[in-house]
């Protein structure tokens, strides 16, 4: 397990883990950061989002480092998230946790295909989604030693 990039917030106080949040529709990517809030649970940092429509800055911001977790839209277009996580998963060693939100239960297996570690359909349940994050991100955060 490695130490998750724990960012400082902007008033340099606390620590947040950077989750990108890629769709190509804006109310998407805001029922996202309205189900997860701030911190979805009391043992992780707070979250800090990074806003993402198109898959060329998906890859920028990954290629780039300091994402924690990336959760992509199965359904975006013109580029699925599903191919997205493919890709990232080929090309960037090592890459964070990837959550797919697919448009059914059912497509979980083609989720599982992109080799993303979770998957949540839409419509988006809250506390579906705060488990799935909670889960990949408890996963990958160790705090830091008192």
């Amino acid at each position: 397990m490695t130490h998750a990039t724990a960012a400082s917030s902007p008033s340099g106080s606390t620590l947040a883990l950077r989750v990108l949040v890629y769709s190509d529709d804006a109310s998407t990517r805001e029922q996202v950061r309205q189900a997860l809030g701030k911190r979805p649970h009391p043992d992780l940092p707070q979250l800090e989002y990074i806003d993402v429509a198109t898959a060329a800055v998906v890859i920028k911001h990954l290629d780039a480092g300091g994402v924690d977790l990336a959760i992509l839209d199965g359904e975006a277009v013109p580029v699925g998230g599903m191919g997205i996580a493919k890709q990232l998963k080929d090309e960037i060693d090592p890459c964070p946790p990837i959550l797919i939100l697919t448009g059914r239960a059912d497509d979980a297996w083609l989720a599982k295909w992109s080799r993303a570690e979770a998957a949540v359909p839409h419509p988006l349940d809250p506390i579906r989604l705060g488990k799935a994050v909670t889960d990949l991100l408890r996963d990958r955060y160790r705090p830091p030693a008192m």
